[in-house]
């Protein structure tokens, strides 16, 4: 059922994408990364986002963003979209973790 009100309302396959490679990036702080997080994944602290897109273009792959609520995620997608990056909020880490573990 979440699928189909996913595709219904133009939402991205999180699974898909990272069954398919899509980088993990997780927009935490230091400490909140250190206390857990996707196996894989990139830390870059939303506030440093703007900075590194650069380096970020070099993945040449979709983002999956994640943070501790899907907050912060929501927001760095945003920003990577506008940046003209192919990028999703993929919510909490732990819901990312979950996806990519399954």
């Amino acid at each position: 059922m979440f699928g189909f009100l996913r595709k219904l309302f133009g939402g991205a396959d999180i699974k898909a994408l990272l069954d398919d490679g899509a980088v993990v990036l997780d927009v935490r702080t230091k400490a909140e990364y250190k206390n857990g997080h996707v196996k894989g994944s990139v830390h870059m602290p939303l506030h440093v986002i703007d900075k590194q897109i650069k380096q970020l273009r070099k993945y040449n792959k979709p983002i999956v963003t994640c943070c501790a609520s899907g907050r912060r995620s929501g927001v760095a997608a945003s920003r990577l979209k506008a940046y003209g990056l192919e990028a999703y909020n993929g919510g909490s880490w732990t819901s990312v973790r979950r996806l990519k573990q399954s």
